[in-house]
């Protein structure tokens, strides 16, 4: 744990200045290539970037939650694939374990993902059931010999899936009840025998972070793996790891949003038009000022929730009040900084074109806008009803 602001500001110094000199010029290339090159992964596990969030004990710097929006402020200032590979390893991928997994499985599986040996990877969607996680069909079955788990089904669209050593599977370990209550969690190893992946997709943005299908054929994981070494509570696991990842997503938007506003505003300082830079026009100081303003707005609302959550308090509203705000406000600086750079800004020379195709996923992932409106509503009416 970061123990004094002087500490925290030579960590977020020491990456603000790998994000400028090495991240920031490799970006166009991995765009291009959809790969990252080793030299960057290895450098990032020298930083210490795989196990931000995981705690010290296990090697990692156990960051608080505001410690970590602050972090992601920087990493995010570059195509969003870079934090994407180790997004999940602080996030979704580990945090299943951190917060709920056995003593066991916290020995065995946290100082390898804090070190960046393996990467994790969160297994939740379905073709069936996306935005309706409770409803999913895969399913786990246990052998009558009480020490091994079957698990049957596939998985979609799953984040560092071609990369992952680990999975963290949500599966149905009771066939006779429907909803959340019969949904466990599970750790997977990539070479466990009925493992298999589908080929990559191909998707709009993001190029260097990888996503594809995760198939489970008869896939026999011992009992051991089980997270929390209890059936029935995987879906409660799911949430908690969400609640705090729509933190991180948020962060990760204002992030971006400073990036692409930058870039815009150094755009119109350089564009000379009718005789004078394309900032002197009023039209283009509006579209500067209100992505200024709502990044303003949407950085203060995350260290507001981030602070909360470090005080235990139930953040589930401000969570999704965060995310649904901050890349919703992504989106509009995206297309006012595409609308700045003009015809520049729709060539793939200039980042605001990739930038504007990357970060149109922030609104869908870690549940979509239209999820974090019914959370926030459902969460509003309870505590009225109260």
């Amino acid at each position: 744990m970061i123990r004094d602001e002087e500490t925290l500001s030579i960590l977020l110094d020491s990456i603000a200045r790998f994000v400028r000199e090495v991240l920031v010029p490799a970006e166009h290339g991995v765009a291009e290539s959809d790969t990252i090159p080793p030299a960057i992964v290895a450098q990032m596990r020298e930083l210490g970037l795989f196990g931000l969030s995981i705690p010290e004990a296990y090697g990692g710097f156990e960051l608080t939650m505001e410690e970590e929006v602050r972090v992601a402020f920087e990493i995010a200032r570059t195509s969003p694939a870079f934090r994407s590979l180790i997004g999940t390893n602080n996030g979704i991928g580990s945090q299943g374990i951190v917060i709920d997994g056995t003593a066991e499985q916290k020995a065995h599986y946290l100082p390898k993902l804090a070190a960046g040996d393996i990467i994790g990877s969160f297994a939740l969607t379905e073709a069936g059931s996306g935005s309706d996680a409770a409803s999913l069909r895969t399913s786990a079955v246990l052998e009558p010999a009480g020490t091994h788990y079957l698990i049957n089904g596939a998985k979609r669209y799953i984040t560092n899936a071609p990369e992952a050593a680990i999975f963290t599977v949500m599966a149905r370990t009771d066939p006779t009840l429907r909803g959340a209550g019969a949904i466990s969690a599970f750790i997977v190893e990539r070479d466990t025998p009925g493992l298999s992946l589908g080929k990559i997709d191909r998707k709009m943005g993001q190029q260097g972070a990888h996503t594809c299908d995760v198939i489970f054929e008869n896939c026999r994981v011992p009992v051991a793996n089980l997270i929390g070494g209890k059936e029935g509570v995987g879906f409660k696991t799911a949430m908690k790891v969400l609640d705090k990842g729509r933190l991180h997503i948020a962060a990760v938007c204002v992030g971006a949003a400073e990036r692409m506003l930058d870039d815009a505003l150094r755009y119109a300082l350089e564009r000379q038009q009718f005789g004078q830079p394309i900032a002197e026009f009023q039209l283009i100081q509006a579209m500067l000022a209100d992505s200024k303003a709502e990044i303003y707005a949407a950085r203060s609302m995350v260290i507001d929730a981030a602070r909360k959550r470090d005080n235990g308090d139930d953040v589930s509203t401000e969570a999704s009040c965060c995310k649904l705000f901050a890349s919703e406000m992504c989106g509009r600086v995206a297309d006012r900084s595409v609308q700045i750079h003009g015809g520049a800004g729709y060539i793939s020379e200039y980042a605001a074109e990739r930038f504007y195709r990357d970060v149109r996923l922030f609104r869908i992932y870690e549940g979509t806008s239209q999820i974090q409106q019914i959370v926030i509503a459902r969460n509003m009416i309870r505590a009225a009803r109260k």
